[in-house]
């Protein structure tokens, strides 16, 4: 006799090939539309569903997690961050939570790269004047930026991604420094050309480039707080593709402002889709929409590791990304 299909509710629409093996595999409720959950919807989901497939636009909170029935079994996330998912309570409650490391460390570190070239060299205010057809000729003193070769690049989090920045950062010529919880082994530092910095403080005011590659945890926070953020050079500069959160988003905005910090290049924002309308308005400021894994290899390499979780789950082991307390 056939074992019954897993029940699978996804809340976002993924990559039809995702979408496609889903159907194949499991009893799967895809979206039709691109929208939000809503809370309430969450809920339901959450009571129907064997298996919810979430993704950081889905806050599972403790209150929304009480809700859950006792048919949940497994949150497999799309999505290497579960900062939106309060892991704790889910397995309090018996529910494991899944994730996708690892996939999307190369798109990221690439998207780093580019954001501090398009600070440092001013490629947007370039791109502003040719797309409004006000360009009059080539001029010697015409946006002129700075090289990024020889420059002190600072990473905040070296983990995979910080790693791989180091890497792409060195290439282009550039004297890798870092923090993190823990230090790297001699041999990696030594492969990188990296210098530990045990104090932040320290780090932070003699960098040129700070590159923001840590997770949001309660301690990373506003990690780069009002007061850390005025240890920076004025010629400096801070990237971050990592979470919003760790940068006190308004004390940025106000340094930016003031010309205490040269320009800031930001994929992630504190307050998701809400920036700061002074953030915008900034000349030496590079936004984007979150973009740092997006790319279609790394999507359908997100959405292959969701499906393998979920899969080694249904067959009775433990899914091979799965997210404990005590890793966060």
């Amino acid at each position: 006799m056939a074992r019954e299909r897993l029940s699978v509710v996804v809340t976002r629409r993924l990559p039809e090939v995702v979408e496609t093996r889903m159907t194949e595999l499991f009893d799967v409720e895809l979206r039709e539309e691109d929208t939000l959950f809503t809370r309430d919807e969450l809920s339901a989901a959450m009571r129907r569903a064997d298996v919810l497939v979430p993704s950081i636009t889905d806050t599972l909170d403790q209150g929304l997690l009480a809700q859950a029935g006792d048919k949940l079994k497994l949150i497999a996330n799309f999505g290497a961050g579960v900062d939106h998912i309060d892991v704790s309570t889910a397995r309090q409650r018996g529910i494991l939570v899944s994730n996708t490391p690892g996939v999307v460390t190369e798109d990221t570190a690439d998207m780093t790269m580019a954001l501090i070239l398009a600070v440092t060299r001013r490629i947007p205010e370039g791109l502003a004047i040719m797309q409004a057809g006000t360009w009059a000729g080539w001029a010697p003193t015409a946006l002129l930026g700075g090289r990024v070769g020889g420059r002190r690049l600072g990473i905040l989090g070296m983990g995979r991604i910080g790693q791989a920045v180091a890497r792409r950062a060195k290439a282009f010529g550039m004297q890798i420094h870092y923090h993190n919880r823990r230090r790297l082994r001699p041999e990696i530092e030594t492969e990188l050309e990296a210098t530990y910095w045990d104090s932040l403080d320290q780090m932070v005011s003699r960098m040129d480039v700070v590159s923001v590659n840590c997770p949001h945890t309660p301690s990373t926070f506003h990690l780069l707080n009002a007061r850390r953020l005025k240890l920076m050079k004025p010629s400096a500069v801070i990237v971050n593709t990592s979470r919003g959160e760790v940068i006190d988003e308004n004390a940025l905005t106000r340094m930016l402002r003031s010309g205490e910090i040269a320009g800031a290049g930001l994929d992630v924002f504190e307050h998701g889709h809400e920036i700061n309308p002074r953030l915008r308005e900034l000349h030496n400021v590079v936004l984007l929409p979150h973009m740092g894994s997006a790319t279609r290899e790394g999507r359908a390499e997100m959405g292959e590791k969701v499906i393998i979780n979920i899969k080694t789950f249904a067959d009775g082991h433990r899914p091979p990304d799965l997210v404990v307390p005590s890793m966060l």
